[in-house]
């Protein structure tokens, strides 16, 4: 999965992913109003919980305060 796109992380500091039986989403928030970015499991390909464990760990290296949402 490449990470493209994503909003300036100094004014979206806040990251919030969270995975359903179709998609990942991730929600970020700061500063701005609310942004979300919604991905289709079935482009991740794989292990989805490994694939949502490693979009957060490559958030936080960017700078994001990441945290897991909850699942419906």
């Amino acid at each position: 999965m490449r990470l493209t796109g994503l909003p300036n992380v100094a004014r979206y500091p806040e990251a919030e992913v969270s995975r359903n039986e179709e998609t990942i989403t991730i929600r970020f928030g700061g500063l701005g109003s609310e942004q979300a970015m919604t991905v289709p499991l079935k482009y991740v390909g794989g292990d989805e919980e490994a694939a949502e464990l490693w979009l957060m760990a490559r958030l936080q290296e960017i700078g994001y305060r990441v945290r897991r949402g909850e699942r419906p």
